[in-house]
């Protein structure tokens, strides 16, 4: 899609995919901007009152008994942000920026928040134009929102900091906007509150992960499926009515993607008959369908809490649909938070399996006549023997990246926010749980289409043939040693842009 229209409804992930990673510009709906019109005339009220109301006429945080007269309330905004943008370390990935920007602007659209209408059609312009403020890696709690970041897009939109262009250079956010023919914001009672407070950076990153899972757990499912064939194992296993009996919706998907991708292979029909003394496969290969179908349930769940977020209108204070200006703790990221230490758990746990699926390869004494290492000429080659080592280490890493982040918190703000989240640093280790995973079924997806070639003539499966074919035109077949790191990331590439899958799917049809 080109255009995402942000309404008072939630987004779907799609859009946020769509905005994040594909350039998709943004265009508000007209009962979006009749709501922002509508309740900005009730803060307009409270600006000018005695009475004091959190964040319009009041300090923040621990600040908040401090009285702030009518004069100094838009200085008031101006130095929210500029004080809250204060994170640090490297810049985090465009994709992630934009896909917090687009919700923070899904929430101003509801107009529960009490924004001025100009300022949500320039936030909006600068999403369309390209404009991506540099947002750091480190400064969110996850708790009052994503303050940080979310104030490093807010002081672009002011015309302050730094950015970077659709073509990614880096520049002056005063000199981009006025590239764009959009008018610096100078920001009136309550919106600098309102353009900060939210989990919008957490809730960018779990869709954007959820989308990426989703997708992995199929090439998991692929990679494991030409693993059990390249060892001879068995699919007898993975029969809907073993399955069954154990209704976990997700193993059974992974099941029937198995099934589906073993189908008429004549490696597999070579060891059916009696003289097969082989009673049951290590549980690596055996049980894939019950790990990879752990982990689709717990996506799924991710995906209902991600859902429920998308329907949310977080700000604190919030205008309420009856007209009040209330406080409340909608801003806590802990729903977020939690799922997103659950898929890291399970990430870790899919690539774990996987490495064990690879490594059984490479042990004459567990492969099943296949060479050490599956090495051209074991002992003046070493085959693929660093590859497991790199996949073990990476699975190392992905242990240690499923400690969750959410059962830490740290007490900010002279004690008023004495409970966080850390919904944001869950986030951002989930990024690389899944960079991790997918290099760990590359490797194990390369190993396993080595073996399937040194069974030969037995011919695999044709929708893992497929998958094998796809592989070949990047990487070469068996041969003598040669420089292997190139072929582990054309290994990669071939995995995390889908045309793994892609080739599997043009014999299946779609998988689960």
């Amino acid at each position: 899609m080109n255009e995402v229209i942000v309404g008072v409804g939630p987004l779907s992930p799609a859009e946020v995919v769509a905005v994040a990673r594909d350039g998709a510009t943004v265009r508000l709906s007209a009962e979006a901007e009749q709501a922002v019109a509508g309740t900005r005339a009730i803060v307009e009220s409270l600006a000018a009152d005695d009475q004091p109301h959190y964040g319009v006429s009041t300090g923040f945080g621990a600040l908040a008994t401090k009285h702030i007269p009518v004069a100094a309330r838009a200085q008031l905004q101006r130095s929210l942000i500029r004080s809250h943008a204060a994170g640090s370390g490297p810049e985090v990935e465009t994709e992630v920026t934009r896909a917090l920007m687009l919700l923070r602007l899904s929430t101003l659209a509801t107009g529960r928040t009490g924004v001025r209408l100009e300022t949500v059609r320039s936030y909006a312009a600068m999403l369309s134009a390209g404009i991506t403020p540099v947002v750091h890696a480190y400064g969110s709690l996850g708790c009052s929102g994503d303050l940080a970041p979310l104030a490093a897009c807010t002081l672009a939109l002011m015309g302050e900091g730094t950015i970077r262009d659709r073509d990614g250079t880096l520049k002056p956010a005063a000199q981009a906007l006025a590239e764009a023919g959009i008018p610096p914001v100078v920001l009136a009672a309550k919106e600098g509150l309102a353009l900060i407070n939210g989990t919008d950076g957490m809730l960018g990153m779990l869709v954007l992960a959820c989308h990426d899972l989703r997708h992995l757990l199929r090439v998991a499912d692929v990679t494991a499926a030409m693993s059990v064939e390249a060892q001879l194992g068995t699919d007898a296993v993975f029969a809907a009515d073993l399955l069954a009996l154990r209704p976990h919706p997700g193993q059974a998907d992974s099941a029937a993607n198995l099934r589906a991708l073993l189908a008429g292979s004549a490696i597999m029909a070579s060891h059916r008959g009696p003289e097969c003394t082989r009673v049951q496969d290590a549980y690596s290969l055996r049980c894939a369908p019950q790990v990879h179908g752990a982990a689709r349930d717990t996506l799924a769940h991710a995906e209902q809490v991600a859902a429920r977020e998308l329907a949310s209108a977080i700000d604190n204070p919030v205008v309420t649909l009856d007209g009040r200006l209330e406080s409340n703790g909608n801003f806590h990221g802990a729903p977020v938070g939690y799922v997103l230490d659950f898929l890291a758990i399970a990430v870790a746990d899919v690539a774990s399996m996987s490495e064990r699926r690879t490594d059984r390869f490479l042990d004459p004494a567990r492969s099943r006549g296949l060479p050490a290492f599956l090495a051209d000429d074991p002992g003046v080659d070493s085959g693929l023997m660093i590859a497991q080592y790199t996949q073990a280490a990476i699975v190392s890493d992905l242990k240690r990246l499923a400690s969750p982040a959410s059962v830490d918190s740290i007490p900010s703000s002279a004690m008023q926010e004495d409970h966080v989240s850390m919904g944001w640093a869950a986030a951002r280790k989930l990024r690389t749980a899944l960079d991790g995973l997918t290099r760990v079924l590359a490797i194990e997806l390369l190993t396993a289409a080595r073996a399937l070639d040194l069974r030969a003539p037995l011919a695999p499966a044709p929708a893992t043939a497929d998958v094998l074919a796809g592989l070949r035109e990047v990487v070469s077949g068996p041969g003598g040693d040669r420089h292997l790191a190139p072929e582990i990331e054309a290994a990669v590439s071939y995995v995390a842009n889908g045309a793994a899958v892609a080739h599997a799917q043009t014999v299946t049809g779609p998988l689960r």
